[in-house]
């Protein structure tokens, strides 16, 4: 992994160089080829103010964090945990997609309605089946007054396609006519 540091008003030492890159390197369990990531660090000092940002780029994952204190080293450990639950976020959502392709169509029957499919999802509650009615565009604007739904789907009498009417927050109708 190829890291480049930029220093802002004040000399690095040899140790703080050497600090930073051991601590960072353990940010190469995340990638697949240790040989294309770059990591830019740049590293300031404003009077009692330690910052550092830093910028991560390896296979897909782009990646930054920064970070300020009143010590360099402490910085450097701050924005490394920022950066470590970054990538373990990201590996987790690669998981979770990679598990949810291989059971897709059987997950979705075991754990649709009634059960939460897993956090950040939404849940399905409720299922229905049901056959819209060849009406007129004015009739549907009626039954959906009538109705306490947001929505009416019919089928639309002068179109012969399937319509979905809804209404609006200021009290108005809106109409979804695919093109198919």
């Amino acid at each position: 992994m190829e890291i480049k540091f930029n220093f802002k008003n004040f000399e690095p030492s040899e140790h703080l160089k050497k600090y930073a890159e051991n601590r960072f390197s353990k940010l190469e369990k995340y990638i697949k080829r240790i040989d294309s990531a770059y990591l830019q660090v740049n590293m300031e000092v404003d009077k009692y103010r330690q910052k550092i940002d830093v910028v991560f780029n390896a296979d897909d994952i782009h990646i930054s964090a920064q970070e300020e204190s009143q010590d360099m080293y402490a910085s450097i450990d701050k924005v490394l945990d920022k950066m470590d639950a970054q990538l373990r976020k990201m590996k987790d959502k690669e998981k979770d997609r990679r598990k949810g392709k291989l059971n897709k169509s059987q997950t979705f029957k075991e754990e649709s309605i009634g059960e939460s499919v897993s956090e950040g999802h939404p849940n399905i509650v409720m299922s229905d089946n049901y056959i819209p009615k060849p009406i007129s565009i004015e009739d549907a604007a009626i039954e959906l007054q009538r109705r306490d739904n947001n929505f009416v789907v019919f089928i639309n009498s002068d179109t012969k396609r399937v319509n979905v009417l809804y209404k609006k927050k200021n009290g108005d109708f809106g109409l979804i006519d695919p093109q198919i």
